[in-house]
């Protein structure tokens, strides 16, 4: 018995070896004496010899790539998590091959609309909507693994169920939620939210240049507004203006075929390129009282909707990072040097490992940050500081991300390039670090450092 199961492990022994190579070997050894002496090998030194021929060892199983490395995926709900690997595989499968050609060309690929309403996803957070999953980690984690995948089409996702959803489900009237909330969610409309304009940015709350005189129950606007997405095919933009009479800013849903208003794509941007921006001009356009958002009458209106969406702009933050370290990660297993994978390599994995730590804390805060948003205590401050802390290490994460990658870093085939770029328009939108910054600085030190 013995004899059989050495000469049977000998016969597979014999079946790893290449046949062309037996064959040149056969003109240097007498095989049937070699066979003879494997036949009396034990099966221990029959395995020695078989590790020994097959170079030593077997390939190596390698963990899974997940920047998750807290879990903190796994502390959903059931149907929150299946809602979440539901999105990450539409991303993977709908987004993630046609994302850098779209982005190369600075166009939007219009054909998805109809796939992404398909998820019904848009607005979860809206109580009274038909939406089973109403809590904002849930709607932080989809962001996340929006921008996972293509920061663009989490910007565009997040224009229309935030920005757009979010001022006419927090400021309209209820006939303005019936008529618009429904098409919204189902992106039979679409959306863009008009704020920032050519010569102001930051200084939103100072004052705007677009100014709203009323006449009867028509208001008449004028002025121009800048970095709007979604503005070039949008159904109605959201415009902030300042009321002539009262000095305070209200806003107005203004539609596309509203005579006066003009929109002109921006070009050669370098960052965000699939997100359609449009500088939207309003030439003594006409809007009706009817849509005017009925409870937005001071700027501070504006910024109950900008804390709620700037908590989102941290995990598109997070969704950034973590797509550029999965994809570094993953290129530094297969990419190999001096005969070994580059991820073998102390400096590469210590690049590694502060990326992942960087994405951990700022998966930590953001998840946090959700629970703030769900109890209803989140405060400007508490989202100013996610903003700041997570847009200021994705750049680090992003950078890199593009180093381990060496050259092919900046290619942008493998990913990574895109997410460099990307990561600078996060970095500036829902305002600037130093904006943010005395925000938080406002809050903890008693004192306001606002010009």
């Amino acid at each position: 018995m013995a004899l059989f199961s050495n000469l049977k492990n000998a016969w597979h022994l014999l079946k790893t070896i290449d046949l062309e190579a037996l064959g040149k070997l056969s003109q240097k050894i007498d095989l049937a004496e070699v066979m003879k002496n494997v036949g009396r090998l034990d099966d221990k030194q029959l395995a020695g010899l078989v590790k020994m021929l097959s170079g030593g060892h077997r390939r190596k199983e390698l963990p899974p790539i997940d920047g998750d490395f807290y879990d903190i995926g796994h502390t959903l709900q059931p149907g929150e998590r299946e809602l979440q690997l539901k999105v990450r595989a539409f991303m993977e499968k709908e987004i993630k091959p046609i994302a850098n050609d779209y982005w190369r060309r600075a166009e939007f690929p219009f054909h998805i609309i109809p796939k992404v309403a398909e998820l019904d996803i848009c607005g979860i957070t809206y109580v009274g909507y038909n939406n089973p999953l109403r809590t904002c980690m849930m709607e932080g984690i989809l962001a996340m693994e929006m921008a996972r995948v293509d920061v663009s089409f989490a910007t565009f996702f997040g224009v229309q169920s935030g920005l757009v959803m979010g001022s006419i489900y927090l400021l309209g009237s209820e006939e303005q939620k019936r008529e618009w909330l429904p098409q919204l969610k189902s992106l039979q409309k679409i959306g863009a939210f008009g704020l920032t304009e050519p010569e102001v940015g930051s200084a939103v709350a100072g004052g705007l240049t677009m100014k709203a005189r009323r006449e009867g129950d028509t208001w008449i606007l004028n002025g121009q507004k800048k970095w709007i997405g979604n503005a070039t095919f949008a159904d109605v933009v959201i415009i902030w203006a300042e009321d002539e009479a009262d000095k305070q800013v209200k806003g107005f849903l203004v539609r596309k075929n509203n005579p006066g208003m003009a929109v002109e794509k921006i070009e050669d941007k370098m960052a965000l390129r699939t997100v359609q921006n449009g500088i939207v001009t309003l030439t003594n356009c006409e809007v009706v009282e009817s849509d005017r958002l009925q409870k937005a009458n001071t700027f501070k209106d504006t910024a109950n909707v900008l804390r709620m969406t700037r908590a989102g702009v941290a995990w598109l933050a997070v969704g950034c990072a973590r797509g550029a370290y999965e994809a570094a990660l993953n290129y530094t297993r297969e990419r190999k040097q001096f005969g070994k994978p580059i991820a073998s390599f102390q400096l590469i994995q210590n690049h590694l490992v502060e990326m992942l730590s960087n994405l951990t804390a700022m998966q930590t805060m953001v998840a946090r940050l959700s629970e703030l948003q769900d109890q209803q205590i989140l405060t400007d401050e508490h989202a100013s500081l996610a903003k700041v802390f997570c847009s200021l290490r994705t750049r680090d994460i992003v950078s890199r991300a593009r180093e381990v990658m060496g050259g092919n870093g900046i290619l942008l085939d493998y990913d990574v390039a895109r997410f460099v770029a990307d990561a600078e328009a996060i970095y500036s939108y829902e305002g600037t670090k130093e904006i943010n910054t005395l925000i938080v600085g406002r809050a903890i030190t008693g004192f306001s450092a606002f010009v």
